[in-house]
């Protein structure tokens, strides 16, 4: 990024009337960033403690008693805009059972209030969730179940460190459409080492049983610092091959398609009218607050993000200070890169008018070469140029 950043802690967040005007008349949304897991996945680089990491530092008490000073905070700097769409993620929101979480979507409703019709999602991991958690969160206000799958396959898990048996993600989402939410989301992962043909065979098997109505699936990805990538490192397994996700990803594709979820995002699909809103604005580039430690928010092109370490967190907001850990301002340049870069991934595609000359040439390339066609004044990915998107995006911006 060319912006202006700050990378410093900072005590203040100074928002320019520009970054204000306008916040409310268009879509914003809360992301509350629930830092606590019960163990440690080996793929995972996620903000995430574990209670024997954190010991005695921090707690989900002294967190939940810092969100509520960061979302009072947030609503005296943005005017308190109705939100709408809320999204509790990190980490494993539902280990602070129904009652945690009806609290954390209570602190919300009391800083800003929600929109008619708001949408408000919350991961879950399968494992700590129950008929009687579901129906908790349904009766809080809660619209969206989002959980964590991966795999059906028991030697996928182990390869992951999942915690959870192969069969209790489906019965978790069969559990929160019986407590009457219409949108569950299944997440999937694919490229594990190990996997097979058939091991995804069997978890989309097991997905469309769920009868869920919006999947999000994604290459596995060894991100260093991680338990999995030291594994690679040493030789005990092998990397993903580029060759196998391209086949995997064509794969799920054309089972979910059969089955009536279209994608609307290079790693998303759902039915009609189940598209994750919240999800929506940020590749849209829209207006967002992350409360939480280590959570990113976006609000009229300045951009900030917050201190890591939950006792961190929860110490600056009780001395109150904002838990700033650093900001930035995008410039004109860093905008337009970012909206290519999101919005060629969306079934909606990239407008041509926000292209530039130069741009159009690559644009007509990409499309001469397969990878796009022309669909209303955007450019859409075809079938072959959603497995070569973050290529498509260099072609464009080169």
């Amino acid at each position: 990024m060319s912006g202006s950043v700050v990378e410093a802690e900072s005590t203040r967040l100074e928002l320019p009337a520009s970054a204000l005007e306008g916040v409310g008349a268009r879509p914003f949304g809360i992301y509350i960033h629930v830092p606590f897991c019960a163990t440690r996945c080996g793929y995972c680089d996620f903000n995430t403690y574990t209670a024997g990491e954190l010991g005695t530092s921090a707690s989900p008490q002294s967190w939940l008693e810092a969100l509520k000073r960061e979302l009072a905070t947030a609503a005296e700097i943005t005017g308190a805009p109705k939100v709408d769409t809320v999204f509790v993620g990190g980490g494993t929101p539902s280990l602070l059972g129904g009652d945690g979480l009806a609290e954390v979507l209570g602190a919300v409703t009391t800083s800003f209030g929600l929109a008619a019709g708001a949408e408000v999602t919350t991961e879950s991991n399968p494992e700590s969730t129950s008929p009687e958690f579901f129906g908790t969160l349904r009766d809080a206000g809660f619209t969206r179940i989002s959980l964590g799958m991966q795999s059906a396959a028991e030697h996928v898990l182990k390869v992951l460190d999942r915690t959870h048996t192969p069969g209790r993600a489906v019965a978790a989402a069969r559990e929160a459409r019986a407590a009457g939410f219409d949108h569950v989301n299944l997440d999937l992962i694919y490229g594990t080492p190990g996997e097979t043909d058939a091991d995804l065979d069997k978890s989309l098997d097991a997905v469309l049983s769920a009868g869920v109505d919006h999947v999000s699936a994604y290459a596995l990805i060894v991100e260093d610092g991680t338990a999995l990538a030291r594994k690679v490192r040493r030789g005990e397994l092998p990397a993903p091959d580029d060759d196998v996700l391209a086949s995997r990803y064509e794969r799920i594709d054309a089972c979910l398609a059969d089955a009536g979820l279209g994608w609307y995002e290079v790693s998303n699909w759902s039915k009609p009218g189940a598209e994750c809103r919240h999800n929506i604005g940020y590749w849209d580039g829209g207006d967002w607050w992350g409360a939480g430690p280590g959570a990113h928010s976006h609000v009229g092109g300045v951009r900030w993000w917050n201190v890591k370490h939950p006792a961190r967190y929860a110490d600056r907001l009780a001395a109150g200070e904002l838990p700033v850990g650093g900001s930035e301002t995008l410039t004109a340049e860093d905008a337009h890169v970012e909206r290519v870069m999101l919005t060629v991934r969306l079934r909606t595609g990239l407008p041509l008018s926000d292209l530039r000359d130069g741009e159009r040439a690559a644009a007509e390339r990409v499309v001469e070469d397969g990878l796009a066609v022309i669909d209303d004044d955007h450019l859409v990915l075809t079938d072959r140029g959603r497995l070569l998107a973050d290529a498509v995006v260099r072609d464009i911006l080169a």
